[in-house]
């Protein structure tokens, strides 16, 4: 059995040749800087990997270092060492290994961890090295609350019993934490942080209660239990967001924020009347996640180009479209905060206001005061704006107002939900905009979609079926023969989907005479055409099907993402 000892990584590493002592003192000056570790700092600028860190680490030390990408651990297993403790010492217990267990640490010269660790399991345990950010995967994935959750929902059907009770009563009383349906709920929402949903789904059945997680804009059942034990997390919801717990009949809105794992994450917040019961909803937006920049979106560099110089207009509108999901959120904040300057003065009117940006003005809308997008809107043009963001373009008098403001000296920036570029001019109008004012104040229109990304610790190499070769090859030509095509098998890491994490697909669409005239003489039937011509080959299939050429993403995913825009 090989204990921790103690070791300079730094020397370590030029020892084995990984580094030059030149790298070495350049990082430590940096480590002096910022206060991070020396490994952390030696990955963030490139000089060497968190693999090899971890493989010199094991070869000093005697001891194996195990890639999690390809090792299966058993969730029983490792549930045998607390969850406190294992994120504590950066550790996780393997697998059972000659009477005893094999247990891997991210720092095996922390002597007291593994004291600690060693007393906790009471067993003989032998070490192995992993890699910091495979070990922090897998404690999240690992430590998912599956099992406590049904437990808690059978424990709240317990205490439901074998008749129904007056939920408005059970609801308000209870207050102490150790409440099951506050313990579920909490379960609920570490477990959703933990694993990066994006929303939970509580829906009442005929005789069973669904909970359903969105992970990477696809949905995965959580759990499933009794349906009489809706009504009482709805109730509990409700009284968290400040709804009215007596109305049942009609849909309602609202918000609150909860504190998780030292992470503050905002929680919107619908409910909706269905045959069997309230179904919930909730977007988790989380506060402290960083924006970002408008030059890692992920927008092709030439239309990145292009799309700046029409956010760079002192006056006019730009659009972003895609369906919910779709990160049009993403690319508005970014392009914000790429504006954003102490000579400009920027207000957005939200509904909700989803992340906070510093020397920016935000204003959250507010439907029962009746603190409207167009009463806000009309407000916020005697504040003297630069730029104008509003969440959406939900109705005519909005898309009014904001073009209006687009006429007058104001660049406005929002959203709306098409299909695609070339049918947004045309669905303003159809929402009842004057015509001339889209002709006249309308800059471009940006669409788009996240697609799946290939899961990187199970990808490999698989053939596409004949109708999906036939799709590519009408995108890219010739090129399609140089193809590398990439799917994820399944694993550990991506929870079996081969999907892990998403990146988005664009197309851009900027106004000119062409269009202009077309519009101008109501030819709404040529208006897509000439609109796609001016697009060319630089659609969301193209840049979809891109990402499939790169080995990024499946032609299936691709084709599923981008379809609706198919002629």
């Amino acid at each position: 059995m090989v204990k921790p000892q103690k070791f300079r990584l730094g020397e370590l590493l030029v020892q084995q040749q990984l580094i030059t002592q030149v790298q070495l003192e350049e990082a430590l000056v940096q480590q002096k800087t910022t206060g991070r570790k020396l490994g952390r700092v030696l990955v963030e600028i490139g000089q060497v990997t968190e693999e090899q860190i971890a493989g010199a680490i094991a070869r000093q030390l005697g001891m194996p270092y195990v890639d999690l990408r390809d090792f299966d651990v058993d969730r029983k297993v490792a549930a045998l060492l607390p969850e406190t403790m294992a994120r504590r010492f950066r550790a996780l217990v393997l697998a059972e290994k000659d009477g005893g267990l094999l247990v891997g640490m991210s720092d095996p010269s922390d002597i007291f961890g593994y004291d600690e660790i060693s007393r906790a399991l009471k067993r003989d345990v032998n070490l192995a090295v992993l890699s910091e950010s495979q070990l922090a995967q897998n404690i999240d994935r690992l430590y998912r609350r599956t099992e406590e959750i049904s437990g808690l929902a059978k424990e709240l059907e317990k205490d439901l019993g074998d008749t129904y009770v007056d939920f408005g009563a059970f609801g308000q009383a209870t207050g102490a934490e150790d409440a099951p349906v506050v313990k579920l709920l909490q379960s609920i929402f570490e477990d959703a942080a933990q694993i990066k949903a994006s929303d939970i789904h509580i829906e009442p059945q005929e005789t069973r209660l669904q909970i359903r997680f969105r992970i990477d804009g696809v949905l995965h059942l959580q759990t499933e239990s009794d349906n009489r034990i809706a009504p009482a997390l709805v109730l509990r919801l409700k009284l968290m967001s400040g709804l009215d717990i007596s109305e049942k009949r009609l849909p309602q809105d609202g918000r609150f924020n909860i504190r998780v794992k030292q992470q503050s994450v905002d929680i919107r917040i619908s409910t909706m009347p269905t045959q069997y019961g309230e179904s919930v909803v909730m977007r988790l937006l989380a506060q402290n996640a960083g924006l970002l920049d408008l030059d890692r979106i992920g927008m092709p560099p030439a239309m990145l180009e292009r799309y700046k110089r029409l956010i760079s207009a002192s006056n006019g509108m730009v659009l972003v479209t895609g369906p919910t999901g779709s990160g049009k959120t993403t690319t508005l904040y970014a392009s914000l905060a790429a504006l954003n300057n102490i000579e400009t003065k920027i207000i957005t009117v939200e509904d909700p206001v989803e992340y906070r940006l510093p020397g920016i003005n935000q204003v959250q809308v507010n439907e029962k005061i009746e603190l409207s997008f167009a009463r806000v809107l009309r407000a916020t043009l005697r504040q003297d704006p630069d730029i104008l963001l509003v969440g959406e373009m939900r109705d005519q008098e909005t898309a009014q107002i904001g073009i209006r403001a687009a006429m007058t000296g104001h660049l406005v920036l929002s959203t709306l939900h098409t299909n695609d570029a070339a049918s947004t001019p045309t669905r303003l109008i159809d929402m009842g905009v004057l015509k001339y004012l889209v002709t006249t104040s309308l800059l471009g229109v940006v669409a788009q979609r996240l697609l799946r990304v290939v899961c990187d610790s199970c990808k490999e190499p698989y053939a596409p079926r004949p109708n999906e070769l036939a799709w590519l090859e009408r995108e890219l030509g010739e090129a399609v023969h140089t193809g590398k095509w990439m799917h994820g098998r399944g694993c550990p890491q991506c929870n079996g989907t081969g999907f892990l994490g998403r990146k988005p697909v664009y197309e851009l669409l900027e106004m000119n005479r062409e269009m202009v005239d077309a519009l101008n003489r109501n030819d709404v039937s040529d208006f897509p055409a000439i609109a796609r011509q001016q697009l060319g080959i630089h659609t969301l299939r193209n840049h979809a099907a891109r990402r499939v050429l790169a080995g990024e993403t499946t032609v299936h995913e691709a084709m599923r993402m981008v379809s609706v825009t198919d002629d």
